[in-house]
């Protein structure tokens, strides 16, 4: 069973390093979540280092621009690691090819431009799904759409034997009250087809070894108990800690306050439940980052 706490500072003492997710956890997709900046800022004023660690398709830049949007001050973070760049990292080393079939929202080409981590990139082009070496998913077309409406498409994709990049491994996203289908939902429909899917963001290791890369780029190295995970995804943020070895901080009132009877904090039983039911074991549980 998680312990319950009813505040980051309570252990946050025993950590030199937060991998934190952003949505859900930070902002809720519209506005920033006040007490979980000054929780932050509190970590990092004792000299504590802030990874936001985020299923982002987006790249790093994108995010900070992102993050000023939502009102999240620059002195609750240090730095950042995007499920974005580790992906197009993969892309650019010829992970499908160099003829992608791109799926997503409009704006979200940028995924395309150079990465200056990589040498000698792959020259990426893209094309129709017949001509694809194959596929690149930054998120749905339509957000709000069932991710059957793909299958179509993805039988094609199938037959002729293309993998498919998830950029987002998240199934679905909260923007605000509204609920959004996300890159993962895709890429879980497309494996269940019998395609091939390849994840870069949380739970898989790639981000997690672009997380500390980024802290080395500060000049720390933190060993793995030197490390708390936290978010509100038992898939994502929880099931990568586990695979990493890092303690982790569960936030209920996100995608699972339901389920957890979650307002201020989870009902223990619920929680309990819930994580049962999921097969998760955070070691910490707390109703919203504060």
């Amino acid at each position: 069973m998680a312990q319950i706490i009813s505040s980051l500072a309570e252990i946050s003492e025993r950590y030199d390093a937060l991998f934190v997710d952003l949505w859900g956890c930070v902002h809720n997709g519209v506005v920033a979540l006040p007490e979980a900046v000054a929780a932050l800022q509190a970590y990092r004023a004792k000299g504590g280092k802030v990874v936001l660690v985020t299923n982002s398709p987006r790249p790093r830049a994108g995010v900070k621009k992102q993050l000023v949007h939502f009102g999240v001050p620059d002195d609750a973070w240090d730095t950042i690691a995007t499920s974005g760049d580790s992906a197009r990292a993969a892309m650019f080393r010829g992970a499908v090819g160099n003829k992608v079939y791109f799926i997503g929202q409009p704006g979200e080409e940028k995924f395309f431009e150079p990465i200056g981590v990589i040498k000698d990139p792959v020259d990426i082009k893209m094309v129709p799904l017949d001509q694809a070496t194959g596929i690149v998913c930054t998120g749905p077309r339509d957000p709000m759409a069932d991710p059957d409406t793909m299958r179509g498409e993805f039988l094609m994709a199938k037959q002729l034997g293309l993998p498919l990049l998830c950029a987002n491994p998240d199934i679905v996203v909260d923007r605000g009250d509204v609920r959004e289908w996300c890159a993962g939902a895709l890429a879980q429909l497309y494996t269940e087809m019998g395609g091939e899917s390849l994840y870069f963001g949380k739970p898989h290791p790639p981000i997690y070894d672009l997380a500390r890369r980024r802290l080395m780029e500060l000049g720390v190295d933190v060993s793995d108990n030197g490390i708390l995970a936290i978010g509100d995804g038992v898939l994502t943020d929880i099931a990568g800690a586990m695979g990493e070895d890092v303690d982790s901080l569960f936030i209920s009132g996100g995608l699972a306050a339901e389920e957890t009877k979650t307002q201020t904090q989870p009902d223990a039983e619920a929680l309990e439940a819930y994580l049962l039911a999921e097969q998760s074991s955070p070691t910490f549980a707390i109703g919203h980052l504060r």
